[in-house]
């Protein structure tokens, strides 16, 4: 298998067993609002089209001889080791045409996936410089998972698209709705990260060289003043400490950004490693590519929604517990409103301990008393006074809560 052509008899294998994904689709590794939003893209019709038009007008063939001219090409005979990781990567994924990929000389350590008929790939030498070969493994299988989702595609046009509103920001109102956008990208951006550390993961299949990859990325080339334990400890504590104060400027902080912060990366990917998706993936069982085109888009936003509320129902951040409780409390306001006057009446009367009225020889709408006047439990079927039966109580407490981050790469 050679730079820019298919696989043939002769590919290369990883350099020791690692599993395979035969036909795997992107949407077996990707976040739900990454997933959510590409399959969306993917079933416009015409979409295609519109990308070709834009292709014309953006600085895609400037770009690719800018990277020819002045960064070094990997190939057999450049960067050979980069080049084996690269075919590696493209095997395990299943990915037909292996991207071009470049090294550019830069000290930051950075790598990104960018470009429209062919996605490219460029690392800097501050990355090749500062990570071992098996958690570069997972940076290159990092880039490969965003090619193979179509990251590159859409996140080219849609920064293009961006910068183009960005030069009509003196209409009226015009940048409020701009910054708007860009907030939403942002915010896809940062999802469509996590996407491509899942598959990362998938590619080198070692958590913990994803792990030191990462804070390598946060605190440079100390691995031996470092560890992951603590590391993700960091995590924890950024999601749980503090108050609203800093819950409002964790959001500060993080809307300017593309990508999660480390820490965040780290926990996250951890988390995905330990689940049941992960699981099935190693296990063979994943969604094939064939099957693209049946995804359902409103399936893909129901488990992107689900997989918002699962992470405020499970976040320990003060405004996320906050936003929680107001929730729950608005699902028992709702409960009460849905089932009538009778449902607040009937708590109230539960509080206070007192009877409901209730109609002679009837069933009356109050909290049930026994024999001897004592307010009797909250529910239907309680004794009721001697006037009747007791209604349908209602219990007083609020309703119950009902899961899943550019300092780094790209």
């Amino acid at each position: 298998m050679s730079d820019g052509q298919q696989h043939t008899g002769r590919e290369r294998t990883p350099g020791r067993q690692r599993r395979r994904y035969p036909g795997i689709s992107s949407r077996a590794y990707e976040h739900p609002a990454d997933r959510s939003a590409l399959v969306a893209l993917r079933r416009l019709s015409g979409f295609d089209t519109v990308f070709k038009a834009l292709s014309g007008l953006l600085p895609e063939r400037s770009l690719r001889l800018l990277f020819l001219s002045d960064s070094v090409r990997v190939s057999d005979r450049q960067f050979a080791h980069l080049n084996d990781m690269l075919r590696d990567a493209c095997y395990i994924l299943d990915l037909e045409k292996v991207p071009p990929m470049y090294v550019n000389q830069d000290p930051v350590p950075n790598a990104m996936c960018v470009g429209l008929d062919e996605p490219i790939i460029v690392v800097t030498t501050g990355l090749v410089e500062l990570l071992d070969e098996e958690e570069m493994r997972a940076v290159i299988g990092h880039e490969v998972g965003h090619a193979l989702s179509g990251h590159a595609v859409y996140r080219t046009i849609l920064l293009f698209l961006t910068s183009l509103a960005v030069r009509v920001a003196w209409i009226p109102l015009g940048n409020l709705a701009i910054m708007g956008i860009v907030t939403a990208l942002r915010e896809w951006f940062r999802k469509s990260e996590l996407s491509a550390d899942r598959a990362g993961l998938l590619v080198g299949q070692d958590l913990h060289a994803s792990m030191r990859g990462l804070m390598k990325i946060a605190g440079g080339n100390h691995l031996h003043e470092m560890n992951v334990d603590a590391f993700l400890e960091q995590a924890e504590e950024y999601e749980a400490g503090g108050d609203l104060r800093d819950s409002v400027l964790k959001i500060l902080n993080v809307l300017p950004r593309s990508h999660p912060f480390t820490t965040v990366r780290a926990a996250e990917l951890k988390k995905w490693e330990s689940s049941r998706d992960f699981q099935r993936i190693m296990e063979g069982h994943y969604p094939r590519r064939e099957e693209d085109g049946d995804a359902s888009v409103r399936d893909s936003f129901r488990e992107s929604a689900a997989g918002y509320a699962a992470h405020v129902r499970g976040s320990k951040d003060p405004l996320m517990k906050l936003v929680n409780d107001i929730a729950g409390g608005a699902g028992d306001l709702g409960d009460r409103v849905r089932r009538g006057f009778g449902g607040f009446t009937s708590a109230r009367s539960g509080k206070s301990g007192g009877d409901g009225p209730a109609a002679p020889g009837g069933s009356g709408p109050g909290t049930g008393a026994g024999p001897d006047g004592t307010a009797g439990p909250d529910g239907p079927g309680g004794a009721g006074s001697a006037g009747g039966t007791g209604g349908p109580g209602d219990t007083d407490g609020p309703g119950g809560p009902g899961d899943v981050s550019p300092g780094g790469r790209d």
